[in-house]
This record gives structure tokens, C-alpha cells and sequence, in this order.
């Protein structure tokens, strides 16, 4: 068996995460930084860092308003004439009128909100075009600061008005840090949490999303829209009153091209132009590589209009690689997510010669037919995965349609609903308490009361530190038993698929899957054993002492210690099962009954020693017809603690039960589940035990 780690699962779980998308953006920005350091005297200066902190955060400001209204699905071209209407404004109050600085930045701000009032109105609630609206207050607001420089100019340039603040706001630090950047920090950590924390975020983000489908959730879109542009228009203005205070002069050119300049970074970092996708911190990684790029180049004396070529060629590539990896994220991953490699199975122990047969592979030919049997529930359940009997010897049947029916009365003719989990319920187990533990899969571990009430035990445990993907929710917790003292250890077959694709786990032969253990006296839930092969079953052995586990897609079954001496040890118990192992369960007899849900092929064993055949198969043909384990042929075997095999079980004409995933033994008979079955069998056994049942194995007999 070789489990090897793949650069290609790497490549997948990278790309499917959405952070990622700003990794290249970020790895361009930590190059431009040494590079324009090695060609710049003094570019490392503490000097010249304080210098490109003040610039770089009146910028940062006006590529988040830029960004707040993309991630909404708009577009705000006046983001520069506002920038230049709150520089011109500040100055204006300042040194025409002799404002205090503290009331001109009520004013101020309190134009730009204004600004971004009226293109809110219009894009929101006039339901006007963004791009065309934006556009014509740019001109608008941008004509009328060029009017009003003119009228006003010398007089703003003659202005001798002075004051501690506004020198504060101008070259103010704290620690080398200036004052600008320090409000940015505080502001930007703010809009940041309230996009990605709070219902106003989530709204912002559904509208950019998919705008009719927010209309129909019943979100706000026009105000919500309405108040975007207002909050751009506010952080313009803040950006410009800051450029006020450290250039200290007004002029028609002031915020030319930054709509352009916002754009790119906004684009370069990662932000969909389409909406509904984008982030405060992937908006800032985009503006800092365009600040670089256009303060390095500054220094280097590169003519101005170059720079705007540039930044126009890199605007077009961030365009194009945005739009093409938009349209073909989800066709990219399928292609490349499912990550076959290598393994080569044991001999099965069916086929092993007679002479060194020590574990019962005979057993396999000399099995007992499964004839005879009654069948509960004939075509009124669908997938009764793992049926379990209470002390009263009531049936219990978890289906397709995410209910737990009961069977009761004479022959359990008698069906009602038990719970409604909401979940595809699977593995099921009686605690001391005659709960019914319950896998369900999609929603994790949960729990039903004699009465019927459901309640939730778990559906996260702790996260692996070295894992890309957040393996903290469970997706497919499978099966599970109750230790003597009340933690429940269960399976989770795999972190990578969940009910409606757990078969594709089957082509990669990776350690996809976990055991977990739940503590309900402490409520903690932590994994136990990672990298299992698609763990199933799971059976607590007789003395308490460990518990049995199988993995399907590895044909094995192990054995772990959960106490005593050997607390902590593995080993395989059954290492080359001649088909694929699901639910385990104890016997009557002191053994242990396991299904095997379908049974192993020459074909399939020789495929997954090809792991490139398997790849060029999901790439190339449907998935309707891959090549799958065969998992319709299954049979029902008794192995003992020392892994010997000790009798079969099987319907081999598949007459009634083709796919057998568990079995439970109670009073001399052995009732056969199957996930893709419509029925229960009901097995008599030759000399079982007519009075043992699985709660009182577990918990002793009832005290009346």
C-alpha cells in the first residue's frame, strides 16, 4: 500500500480556496520591492519608507471605495474628482475661509458623502447605468473644480493660515508611522470586518452576486446600493483631505486618471469586475503593486505617458485573466481535483493457495446461502443503511429521505416515523441512555431521544494545522460505537467528497478519511486517527478495550486501542479482503459480524495500479461511465479477535440483498441493511444465542 502526498492535491485545494487568487498578485508585489530597491539610491531609507507610506495611504483609501463598489456590482468613475473636489474643498475652508481643521473635516466629508449621494440615488434607486452615471459626474464634479480653481487659486496659494493639526495631518507620526496611514489602518480593519462579519457585508456581497436573487431574499438592494456610493464618496474625501494637508495646493490636474489607476489595482488584486466576489485586503495588495510600479518609475524619470501605457497593459491582463478564470474556474478544478495514485492491493484472502489458507479464505466457497429469510419493509424504505434494535426489540431504519422509521409489533409489521433527522442518516448505535446515535451525513453527529426529539451533538472537530482546506466541518461522517465510558468514536470517510460524490473517492485510493472521537461529558470533539483510506465501520470491541475499523477502498480491517496497556497502538487485523469492507458489529459468540458491501474485481485491483489511467479517464470521458469498485455484490462474514475468518454469509444470486452495508444480531437472528436496498432481511442463525442483544452487550440488562 503507498500513500504518497501529491503537488496536484496541493494545486487543487490552493486553487478552490478564494484567497489564493491574490497570491500571484501578492508574490508580484514582493518582487517590485527589491527590485526597484536595487536600482533606487535610497529606496530602503527610513525616509523615503515614511514618504511612501503618507502617499500610498491617501491611494489605499480610494481603491477600497473603488473596490466597496465593484464587490457590489457597480462602478464608480468619479472617484478621482472627488478625491480633487475634497482636496480643493479642504483647501478652500482652510486657507480662503480659516476654518478650525476640525470643522472643515466635518465639511469635507461631508461633501463627499454628498457626491456619493447623488450617484447612489441615480444607480439605486433611478436604476441608472454605473458606468454611464459615474462617468458623467466625474465630468461634472471634475468641471466644477476646475471652474472654481480658477476663481480661487491664487488666493488658496496666498493663504498663511496655520494650525497644529493641520501640520499633524500633514507630517504627523506615531513610531515613523503617519498619521494617514494610521487612520487607514483603523478604517480599513473596520470596512473590512463589516464586508466579510456582518448582514451589511453579506448584503453588499449577495447584490453584486446575483441582484434579482438579493431582491427575492428579501435584501434591500437599492438602499443598500444607495449607501456604497455613499461610503466611496466618504473615503474619497478623506483620501483627498489628506493630500490637501501634505501638498498644500490645488490644481485642475489633482486626482487625474485615478479612476484608472483604482481600477487596475482593484482588477490586479483579485476583485471580480462581474460583483460578488473581492476583498478589502485583495483591493490593497492590487493598490500597492500600482503605487509601486508608479512611484518606482517616477524615480527612474520614465515619462508619464509610458507609465499610463502600463498600466493600461496590465489593466487589460488583469481584465482578461479575471473574466477567463471567472468563466472557467469550476471546468479547471473538476478536470484536475479528482488526484489518483498508486496502490496495489493483497492478494485476496478468497484466492490464497489451501495450504497456506490460515485465516478462513475457504470460507468464501463453503459460504452459506442467504435463502429462506424474512424481508421487513418490502418496498416502503428506500437505503435502510444500518438497521439497530432497542432493548424492546423495535427496528430502527435510517433512509434516503433523511428519516429514522421504526418497526414495531409482530414481525415488525407495524411502521411509523421515529425522527426526522434532516440529513442522510447513516451509522447508528444506542447509548447507556437509549439514545439513538446517529452519522448524518453532511450535518455530522447527532443524537435522538427515546421520545423522538433531536438534538446535536458535533459537525466540527479541531483542524489539521498542515491542511490549505478548513477540515474543521465534517462532510461525510460515516459510522460509529460508544466506548463504556461514553465517548463516541465514529468515521468521517472522507474530508474531500461528500454524499452525492463520495464514489469518486474511490479513484484516488488516498488517505482522504478520519476517525473522531466525541467526549459528551466535555463536549469536545477531536480527530483521532487522519489519512485513512476511506474509513467506514466501526465496532468497539467486546472487553472495551479498542475498537475495529474498516477502510473500504484499502479491503483491511485494523484494530486500535482506546484503553489499557496498548492505548494508542494500531495494527491491521485483516489486511486482503476479497471485497470492500463497511459496517462492523459484535456477535453473539464473542466475534464480530462485518458486511462487505461488493466485492473486489481483477480489473479494478489492476487499475489502481495504473493511476494514469484513472487520471486520463476523469479527464476524458463522463463520469457516468468510469470505471467504479463494484459495490453490488456484497456478502456478510463473522471474523474472530485474532482476524480469522469464521463463516459467510451470502446471496450470491443477489435474489434480495445485491449491496449489504450492515447487519445487526439480536435474539438468534441477523437483520441485513443495505444502502441501496428497499428492504430489511431477516436471518435466522443455527445456534446464536436466542436471549443476546446489542444494547445489553453494550450496557448491561435494564434495571427495572
Amino acid at each position: 500500500m503507498l500513500y504518497k502526498w501529491s503537488p496536484q492535491q496541493f494545486l487543487v485545494e490552493l486553487l478552490s480556496k478564494r484567497w489564493a487568487e491574490a497570491i500571484f498578485p501578492f508574490l508580484i508585489m514582493l518582487v517590485l520591492v527589491p527590485v526597484f530597491g536595487s536600482v533606487i539610491n535610497g529606496y530602503f531609507s527610513l525616509y523615503n519608507a515614511v514618504s511612501l507610506a503618507r502617499e500610498f495611504s491617501e491611494f489605499y483609501f480610494v481603491a477600497m471605495a473603488m473596490a466597496l463598489v465593484i464587490i457590489s456590482g457597480g462602478i464608480d468613475m468619479s472617484v478621482g474628482t472627488m478625491y480633487a473636489s475634497a482636496n480643493f474643498f479642504a483647501l478652500l475652508l482652510f486657507q480662503v475661509f480659516g476654518w478650525p481643521v476640525w470643522a472643515l473635516g466635518i465639511a469635507v466629508v461631508g461633501l463627499g458623502a454628498f457626491q456619493g449621494a447623488v450617484n447612489g440615488f441615480l444607480i439605486g434607486f433611478m436604476k441608472t447605468r454605473a458606468f454611464l452615471t459615474t462617468l458623467v459626474t466625474m465630468i461634472l464634479y471634475g468641471a466644477i473644480v476646475s471652474l472654481s480653481n480658477k476663481r480661487f487659486a491664487i488666493k488658496i496659494a496666498m493663504g498663511e493660515n496655520e494650525s497644529a493639526i493641520w501640520d499633524f495631518l500633514a507630517e504627523g507620526d506615531l513610531f515613523w508611522v503617519p498619521s494617514g496611514a494610521i487612520l487607514f489602518v483603523v478604517v480599513g480593519a473596520v470596512a473590512h470586518f463589516l464586508l466579510t462579519r456582518t448582514r451589511p457585508g453579506w448584503h453588499l456581497t449577495a447584490i453584486g452576486a446575483n441582484r434579482k436573487a438579493a431582491r427575492h431574499a428579501g435584501i434591500e438592494v437599492e438602499r443598500t446600493i444607495f449607501f456604497t456610493y455613499v461610503l466611496s464618496g466618504v473615503f474619497c474625501s478623506i483620501a483627498g483631505l489628506f493630500y490637501a494637508t501634505r501638498v498644500g495646493s490645488t490644481d485642475p490636474q489633482t486626482g487625474s486618471a485615478f479612476e484608472i489607476l483604482a481600477l487596475s489595482a482593484v482588477v490586479l488584486g483579485g476583485v471580480s469586475l462581474g460583483g460578488g466576489r473581492g476583498t478589502i485586503g485583495r483591493a490593497l495588495i492590487g493598490a500597492t503593486i500600482i503605487m509601486l510600479l508608479r512611484n518606482g518609475l517616477i524615480q527612474l524619470g520614465v515619462d508619464q505617458t509610458f507609465t499610463m501605457v502600463i498600466f493600461g497593459l496590465i489593466m487589460l491582463a488583469a481584465v482578461g485573466a479575471d473574466i477567463k478564470w471567472l468563466k472557467n474556474r469550476a471546468n479547471v478544478l473538476d478536470k484536475i481535483y479528482v488526484v489518483p495514485t498508486y496502490m496495489k492491493l493483497p492478494t485476496p484472502l478468497d484466492q490464497v493457495a489451501e495450504e497456506d489458507d490460515k485465516i478462513g479464505g475457504r470460507h468464501f466457497t463453503n459460504y452459506t446461502p442467504i435463502v429462506d429469510h424474512e424481508l421487513i419493509g418490502l418496498g416502503e424504505i428506500d437505503g435502510p443503511e444500518d438497521p439497530i434494535l432497542d432493548r424492546q426489540g423495535r427496528l430502527y431504519a435510517g433512509v434516503r429521505q433523511g428519516w429514522i422509521y421504526r418497526f414495531s409489533g409482530e414481525n415488525h409489521s407495524q411502521k411509523e416515523i421515529f425522527a426526522n433527522i434532516g440529513g442522510r442518516p447513516l451509522g447508528m448505535a444506542f447509548d447507556k441512555d437509549d439514545n439513538l446515535i446517529t452519522c448524518v451525513s453532511g450535518m455530522g453527529l447527532y443524537g435522538v431521544r427515546p421520545d423522538g426529539e433531536v438534538f446535536k451533538l458535533t459537525d466540527t472537530t479541531n483542524r489539521t494545522w498542515w491542511k490549505i482546506i478548513d477540515d474543521t466541518r465534517m462532510r461525510l461522517a460515516d459510522d460509529l460505537d460508544i466506548a463504556p465510558d461514553g465517548k463516541i468514536y465514529f468515521s468521517e470517510a472522507t474530508i474531500r467528497y461528500d454524499s452525492h460524490t463520495w464514489a469518486c473517492d474511490s479513484l484516488e485510493g488516498r488517505g482522504n478519511g478520519r476517525i473522531i472521537c466525541y467526549d459528551p461529558a466535555t463536549h469536545e470533539t477531536k480527530t483521532v486517527i487522519r489519512d485513512l483510506i476511506f474509513p467506514n465501520g466501526i465496532c468497539l470491541s467486546h472487553d472495551g478495550q479498542s475498537i475495529y475499523f474498516a477502510e473500504t477502498w484499502a479491503c483491511r480491517i485494523s484494530q486500535y486501542w482506546i484503553a489499557g496497556p496498548k492505548r494508542g497502538h494500531r495494527k491491521v487485523l485483516i489486511p486482503n479482503l476479497p471485497g470492500y469492507p463497511d459496517n462492523i458489529n459484535r456477535s453473539s459468540d464473542g466475534n464480530y459480524w462485518l458486511a462487505l458491501i461488493g466485492m473486489r474485481t481483477p480489473s479494478y485491483d489492476l487499475a489502481m495500479q495504473l493511476p494514469s489511467f484513472r487520471t486520463h479517464m476523469v479527464k476524458r470521458i463522463p463520469p457516468d461511465e468510469w470505471l467504479y469498485p463494484n459495490i453490488n455484490t456484497g456478502c456478510v462474514m463473522k471474523y474472530s479477535a485474532e482476524g480469522v475468518v469464521l463463516h459467510v454469509l451470502w446471496d450470491k444470486e443477489s435474489t434480495n440483498h445485491a449491496s449489504i452495508t450492515s447487519m445487526r444480531e439480536h435474539k438468534g437472528y441477523l437483520y441485513l441493511g443495505g444502502i441501496a436496498n428497499n428492504r430489511i432481511g431477516k436471518f435466522k442463525l443455527e445456534g446464536a444465542d436466542p436471549n443476546w442483544t446489542g444494547p445489553s452487550s453494550y450496557w448491561g440488562e435494564q434495571e427495572v
